[in-house]
């Protein structure tokens, strides 16, 4: 669904799937301006002010949580952290049920976290208010893929066309990679992955990248490195012989950085293992971004939340 399409006279946003380009650079550009915001002794404005968003997450990501925390802070919303862990979910309610409770509060927006693909669109479809997905499974993580986008853009520029875009590690388990692919194609880039083969989802040539299994001859001429988690905890087998070989074959470190373009830009959703997909030295290195996208998150949050519920005219 479009960011900017109206269903049951809602707005959402559930995936990078589905957007126009111009609705991405639209996103980035009030990005932008977020970020302007950010930097101000005095950050906060009062666009959302007498609006309700309830942080909802299933599964915990302290990071993500934080950052849109503090951008509907910045906005002027009233914000709650719903602890799952401490809820009558526990105890057996389903998610719908929790929809419905949630709904008769009426806040303006929910921002879901699930450990289940497509739970947050089914909760979309329970609520009067709008959903922003904020990582469901397997299946997508957007505001990532924005944020991703539009630090790349800070340093590259605005023709993503110009760009190759290397996504290297544990594809198979990342909605990080799903949703950047989705979105870095659609603006133009050429997408390339480098994993080996045991980490690679059925079919992933099918949406439009290049699939390398060597490191050094997939970071040739990359203009973005950008790293995923080995995300142990959501593997059953052996995926990988051990961490230490993971490392030495498929772990970013400077020599293997060599391969890619000078100003090649290095970047991690984090958290980071260190020393396991990427070397200290490079994650703290002069060619990282990691930091930056840590601030860029809460600006592209910013910028999502107020699309979706900052226009003039109510959303329920």
């Amino acid at each position: 669904m479009s960011i900017f399409e109206r269903a049951s006279d809602r707005r959402h946003l559930l995936g990078i799937n589905g957007l126009k380009p111009h609705e991405i650079v639209d996103l980035l550009d009030r990005a932008e301006n977020a970020v302007a915001v950010s930097r101000r002794p005095d950050k906060k404005n009062s666009v959302l002010k007498g609006r309700t968003q309830i942080n909802l997450f299933f599964e915990a990501s302290t990071r993500t949580q934080a950052s849109f925390e503090i951008a509907g802070k910045r906005l002027g919303a009233d914000v709650m952290n719903m602890s799952v862990a401490n809820s009558s979910v526990k105890k057996g309610e389903t998610l719908i049920d929790t929809a419905m409770t949630l709904n008769a509060m009426q806040p303006d927006i929910l921002i879901v976290r699930h450990h289940s693909a497509g739970a947050v669109a089914l909760l979309s479809q329970k609520v009067a208010c709008s959903v922003v997905n904020a990582g469901d499974g397997q299946h997508e993580h957007p505001t990532q893929a924005l944020l991703d986008a539009l630090t790349i853009r800070r340093h590259k520029g605005p023709d993503f066309h110009q760009l190759t875009v290397v996504i290297c590690g544990d594809v198979l388990h990342s909605r990080v990679a799903r949703s950047n692919i989705l979105l870095l194609n659609a603006l133009g880039a050429r997408v390339r992955v480098v994993a080996p083969s045991t980490l690679l989802p059925r079919g992933i040539e099918q949406m439009g990248v290049e699939i390398v299994h060597d490191m050094r001859a997939g970071l040739k001429d990359a203009d973005v490195v950008m790293m995923l988690r080995l995300q142990r905890e959501r593997m059953e087998g052996a995926f990988v012989p051990s961490v230490r070989e993971y490392f030495r074959y498929f772990g970013l470190d400077a020599e293997k950085l060599r391969h890619a373009r000078p100003d090649a830009l290095v970047m991690h959703p984090g958290p980071m293992n260190r020393g396991v997909e990427i070397a200290s030295d490079v994650a703290d290195g002069p060619q990282s971004v990691i930091e930056e996208q840590v601030e860029m998150g809460v600006a592209v949050r910013m910028a999502v939340i107020e699309s979706l519920i900052g226009w003039p005219g109510d959303n329920r």
